[in-house]
């Protein structure tokens, strides 16, 4: 059972004050769980008061030599979220919170120190290099011992997996156990991985093993040093306790040792962390944590700005969109891009079945159980693409109707309509809905509704010329849409068809940078010609005007067949 130290005779019954860096009620809550499971300790910490000052005063700008004072608290989380009522550590679902009390299982063998990033500690945890060679520190990082006044959590959360809404997930063998504020004001969430079930284990045992473990501790640390933002490592320790694993998915089970990686983030929030309460109609708790995530890691985001969930969506778009291109300059493939495994911090996280491209190749799929190559390198930007709808898609039920106005009008500017008619939500759905029967290049749709004549429309005989929409008017709705599209043009007031051609076109760009135009631009750069390097560059610095030289080299036309060839056998 776990060992429980009484509280500091400083810490009387009194008004609100900060010990040990949690509040006076959260020292209590934590003495009041007796009924908890788990088998984690509590790290005694010294009472004396005095001296507890004396010491901060003067290494308040120096390296901890020891964890005696050093503190962690979960405070920030349990005062804002609701937590789960139920005490017991059994596999269950979960409704109306954000966090389920769960304390680590220590391991039954003995644990040995693996490795330890001295970075981290140092520049992060404020802790001297020489901390990780006490046996506190061992005991803190294996899970066997929790410092005084935090209480160890594992976060629920859902997410779509392999394409599929996989309902509850959750931490299932991972532990929060606790926030630490450094130095520099930064605050960091301490996650141990490994470290025994949750009630978010599912059919796991709660344990990872020294081989992914491994791999995890070095790759997050090797992503850091690349430039890449990442969840980072701090430690990795191993047990000789037996962990049995089918590492190729092959029915081969073998025995490995359990291992525990101490990993840190700013946050360990993720697009299922709000997928899930907007499944659940849980809109006042996704309400509350939007507003947290905002408050505490967007400062470009007013937290009082009407439209803050717009802005919201708009950052982490941006973010994670940077964060894929990072992750394609080296070669990186995440093998796992799940909305549970993505940051909304725009951040690397959950290693599992990484690689790096070795030959170069965007059918490479580290994954040995992605049969279908869903998440091979070459689609990682589809991915993304896709996790982020997810994410707008758990917004939606918060977004008032001024805000889902804003995803409309950029549509119907898009489409040339002025004003507003009941039926602008369908016409634009309608169009969408044959783009995706048709696979219709979507660039290029909006692009050919700028230029081609409403009599063109009218007549139904697309221009070759007009290849994009020429694909959707193969469908059998195309010509009721049509029919609708021009109806609806004509409500527009003072307007003249050259005048809504001109105004399409300053908002559907002509070009932008395809997959197959980055890849021709490279293979050119490989053998030291650098000319369509250049050409896109200057040509993306004005996507809306036409330009002879990108005209001449296909840019605003199908996909060359070399470039399909290369999509098929990526998909084979």
């Amino acid at each position: 059972m776990t060992q429980r130290i009484g509280l500091p005779v400083w810490g009387l019954p009194g008004p609100p004050l900060f010990l040990l860096g949690v509040t006076w009620h959260a020292v209590v809550r934590c003495s009041l769980l007796p009924g908890l499971e788990g088998s984690a300790r509590l790290l005694h910490l010294s009472s004396n008061v005095s001296k507890r000052r004396l010491d901060y005063c003067e290494t308040e700008a120096k390296l901890a030599l020891s964890l005696d004072f050093w503190t962690l608290s979960s405070e920030n989380l349990i005062a804002v979220f609701p937590v789960d009522p139920v005490k017991e550590n059994y596999v269950r679902k979960v409704k109306n919170c954000i966090f389920s009390v769960a304390f680590p299982t220590p391991f039954k063998s003995r644990v040995r120190l693996v490795a330890v990033s001295k970075e981290v500690l140092e520049d992060i945890l404020d802790l001297d290099f020489r901390v990780s060679e006490t046996d506190d520190f061992i005991q803190l990082v294996s899970g066997e011992r929790i410092v005084f006044g935090s209480i160890p959590l594992a976060h629920r959360y859902g997410g779509h997996q392999f394409g599929i809404w996989a309902g509850q997930l959750g931490d299932g063998r991972a532990h929060l156990i606790g926030i630490y504020m450094n130095r520099q004001g930064e605050k960091w969430e301490l996650q141990l991985k490994g470290s025994g079930k949750t009630p978010y284990s599912r059919n796991g045992d709660g344990r990872a093993v020294l081989r992914s473990s491994v791999r995890e501790f070095l790759c997050s640390e090797a992503m850091h040093s690349l430039g890449i933002p990442t969840s980072r490592a701090a430690s990795l320790v191993v047990s000789d306790d037996e962990v049995w694993r089918d590492q190729f998915y092959n029915g081969n089970i073998v025995k490995e040792r359990g291992a525990i990686v101490l990993r840190v983030a700013k946050s360990w929030f993720r697009i299922g962390s709000l997928e899930i309460l907007a499944h659940y109609g849980e809109l006042d708790l996704l309400r509350t944590l939007l507003d947290f995530i905002i408050q505490e890691h967007f400062p470009s985001v007013k937290a009082t700005e009407p439209n803050r969930y717009v802005e919201f969506f708009s950052t982490v778009v941006s973010k994670t969109a940077q964060l894929i291109a990072l992750w394609m300059s080296v070669g990186f493939a995440h093998g796992v891009c799940n909305t549970d495994n993505f940051s909304l911090l725009s951040i690397t996280i959950d290693y599992g079945p990484f690689g790096f491209m070795e030959a170069y190749n965007p059918d490479f799929v580290p994954n040995t159980s992605d049969d279908e190559r869903r998440y091979k390198i070459g689609n990682q930007a589809n991915i993304g693409m896709f996790n982020l709808n997810k994410l707008l898609q758990a917004l939606n039920p918060l977004l008032d109707p001024r805000q889902k106005k804003l995803f409309r009008d950029l549509f119907k500017a898009k489409l040339g309509l002025l004003g507003e008619r009941k039926g602008d939500d369908n016409l634009i759905a309608f169009l969408l809905h044959l783009m995706e029967k048709t696979e219709a290049d979507f660039t290029m749709t909006f692009r050919q509704l700028s230029e081609i004549t409403q009599s063109q429309l009218e007549e139904l005989n697309i221009p070759q010329q007009f290849w994009a929409l020429k694909m959707i008017s193969e469908h059998q709705l195309f010509p009721a849409w049509v029919s609708q599209y021009l109806l609806r043009l004509k409500s527009n007031m003072n307007d003249s068809d050259s005048e809504r051609r001109k105004r399409m076109a300053t908002v559907n760009p002509r070009y932008v940078l395809k997959n197959w135009m980055a890849e021709s631009a490279v293979r050119k750069a490989e053998r030291n010609d650098f000319s369509e390097v250049r050409l896109l560059q200057h040509v993306l610095q004005h996507p809306f005007q036409k330009h002879s030289a990108a005209e001449k080299a296909g840019y605003a036309s199908p996909t060359p067949s070399w470039a399909e060839d290369l999509r098929v056998s990526c998909s084979s």
